[in-house]
């Protein structure tokens, strides 16, 4: 041919601008790194003051069930009087130990 195309008719490809591209992997760089920061941030387990009540305070939920579920059944007629009276003491005495147990833990006097 004359005029030095090919016979395909293809064009030089043309030269990517250099700021918008900059531009775009900046933009990119910062949503991956905004998605990513809570997945590689520092834990440690001592962060969480719960973690150090746990213990105390699953003692503590355990009595207060007991001690409900008792009054439940005492009040649907599941447990009689005098055995709601016998259990009632040792169930509050664990519940009272247990609150303790976790007003140490949390420092509250």
């Amino acid at each position: 041919m004359p005029d030095g195309r090919s016979s395909s008719g293809s064009r030089a490809p043309r030269a990517v601008e250099p700021v918008p591209l900059v531009v775009a992997v900046l933009g990119l760089v910062g949503i991956v790194g905004f998605v990513a920061a809570p997945l590689v941030g520092r834990r440690t387990p001592e962060a969480s003051p719960i973690a150090a009540n746990l213990p105390a305070l699953e003692r503590r939920d355990r009595a207060l069930a007991a001690l409900r579920e008792l009054e439940f059944d005492h009040r649907t007629g599941k447990v009689t009087d005098a055995d709601y009276r016998e259990l009632l003491g040792p169930l509050r005495h664990e519940a009272a130990e247990a609150l303790q147990a976790v007003d140490a833990a949390e420092g509250t006097p």
